[in-house]
């Protein structure tokens, strides 16, 4: 274990600091500058030029009045539920591949996970876009040639009645509003996110194998393996994963941008928090009041994450 060294020694070797200087700088500049800018800017009206005038609280009270803001938390919501649910295929898959017994064959299925990360997250959106076109997506046909369209048609006229999914008429994914929500759960599937496969898999490693010998001895089935040992096991990295997700789905809005454009799509049904921002700067030229809400959307994101390391504990 390494120990703490003194202050008089910490000085001395004062050179070494140098070397971290550059980092340092670096994030001041392109971290936490824009993060104070954006907060001082919030209190202005400000196009984003030289231009401002101090409103004081005025870009605050007006996103509380905002509906379209708050209506957003709701397509939100059900989309961070969406996400818990599809954290489910990446901690099945990371099991599956723990459990194989070839060392050589656990490689490669690690290898095949992270091939598709060097594909850019852009050039993904844009293949799922593909995917979605009514008229020569795969999405479509898929559905038809599979014949699960007849059972949507059916479902929607004897259930649904949403008069979405017709015979004969492709299906508009992201122009019909009640398909955009659907539309943006599906995106991913089979929902199998190489980075939380690995992280699963590195506490899925730190498992003795004395544990495993002790459960074959009992007679425990592959079901109790998992739901006894592996899933409690590896719950931290779950916890972790959990924190990450939530923190992306509430910043991040690039998916609805490149879908669905930045009015969130038909009726604005895709319209998020993040998006709705960057409509109010880019579209609407409002700076100063995008800067109050991303400030907003800031005091969200560390309230929920404040709630999730004091409540959601694991034991050890």
């Amino acid at each position: 274990m390494a120990q703490p060294i003194s202050n008089r020694k910490a000085l001395h070797e004062w050179q070494l600091y140098l070397f971290v200087l550059p980092s340092l700088l670096l994030v001041l500049v392109f971290a936490y500058y824009p993060a104070l800018s954006a907060i001082y800017h919030s209190f202005f009206d400000w196009t984003g030029g030289d231009f401002k005038q101090f409103i004081r609280f005025e870009n605050f009270t007006r996103a509380l009045g905002d509906k379209t803001f708050w209506a957003s938390f709701i397509t939100l919501a059900i989309l961070v539920v969406a996400n818990v649910v599809k954290m489910i295929p990446s901690i099945f898959m990371a099991v599956l591949i723990h459990r194989l017994t070839s060392d050589r064959w656990q490689y490669w299925y690690r290898v095949l996970l992270v091939v598709p990360m060097i594909v850019p997250g852009l050039v993904t959106l844009f293949i799922w876009k593909f995917f979605y076109d009514p008229s020569l997506g795969l999405l479509n046909a898929t559905l038809d040639a599979t014949g699960i369209k007849t059972l949507l048609v059916a479902l929607d006229t004897n259930v649904l009645q949403w008069n979405v999914f017709r015979e004969g008429v492709p299906i508009a994914w992201l122009s019909e509003p009640l398909l955009i929500i659907p539309s943006l759960i599906l995106w991913g599937f089979p929902w199998i996110g190489a980075v939380g496969v690995l992280i699963y898999l590195a506490g899925l490693q730190s498992i003795g194998t004395e544990v495993y010998e002790a459960a074959d001895l009992d007679g425990a089935s592959s079901w109790q393996k998992f739901v006894y040992i592996e899933f409690p096991l590896i719950m931290t990295q779950v916890r972790l994963s959990l924190i990450l997700m939530i923190i992306g789905s509430l910043k991040d809005f690039g998916l609805q941008l490149l879908l669905l454009g930045d009015g969130g799509g038909a009726g604005g049904r895709g319209m998020v928090p993040g998006l709705w921002m960057y409509n109010r700067a880019f579209t609407a030229g409002e700076f100063g009041y995008a800067c109050a809400l991303g400030l907003i959307l800031f005091v969200f994101i560390l309230a929920l994450t404040w709630v999730n390391n004091t409540y959601v504990r694991v034991e050890k």
